[in-house]
């Protein structure tokens, strides 16, 4: 059976926006497993993304003040249709990311990180796929706002989109 995965990170709520954009709450509400790699900044969008999703993975980030820390664990390790996932906030400088997360998630074979609000998608010698969705809400210097959706299916991650979203005001 196929598990539908929406993938996001560094929303900054409400700090760089008022809220998600509603075409990622539809995917959210048509996902079967929503994942949130970090700086949410809001408690308001983790009560908002609990209640509103079948089942959520979250990690806190560097932006997430204490009522979040408390809530959200640093990496988060879960299994979704044989599917082994990790889910930090930072892996640290892109020149040699794809080695040093590779050592530090052996039993992992996709890690879904945030931080930079640059997506990435990347295979270790390993195996192991880095995946970072970039950002919904705060896109920096990329051209667009973007998230992710994928399956996860019979142990091995299918259907990866990165959805892009025009800035905010076009």
């Amino acid at each position: 059976m196929a598990v539908r995965l929406v993938l996001m990170a560094d929303t900054h709520v409400p700090k760089r926006a008022r809220d998600l954009p509603a075409r990622l709450w539809e995917e959210v509400a048509a996902a079967d497993v929503v994942i949130h790699a970090g700086d949410w900044v809001s408690v308001a969008l983790l009560d908002d993304l609990e209640a509103r999703s079948r089942r959520l993975v979250g990690v806190h980030g560097n932006n997430d003040g204490p009522e979040l820390r408390a809530r959200l664990p640093e990496i988060a390790r879960v299994e979704l249709a044989g599917l082994r996932v990790a889910v930090v906030h930072e892996t640290g400088a892109a020149a040699g990311r794809e080695k040093r997360c590779a050592a530090r998630f052996p039993d992992t074979d996709v890690l879904v990180f945030g931080h930079s609000h640059i997506p990435w998608d990347t295979t270790a010698e390993t195996g192991l796929r880095l995946l970072n969705p970039g950002s919904p809400t705060d896109r920096r210097r990329q051209p667009f706002h973007t998230y992710m959706t994928a399956e996860a299916r019979d142990g091995a991650l299918t259907e990866l989109v990165l959805h892009r979203l025009p800035p905010r005001g076009e």
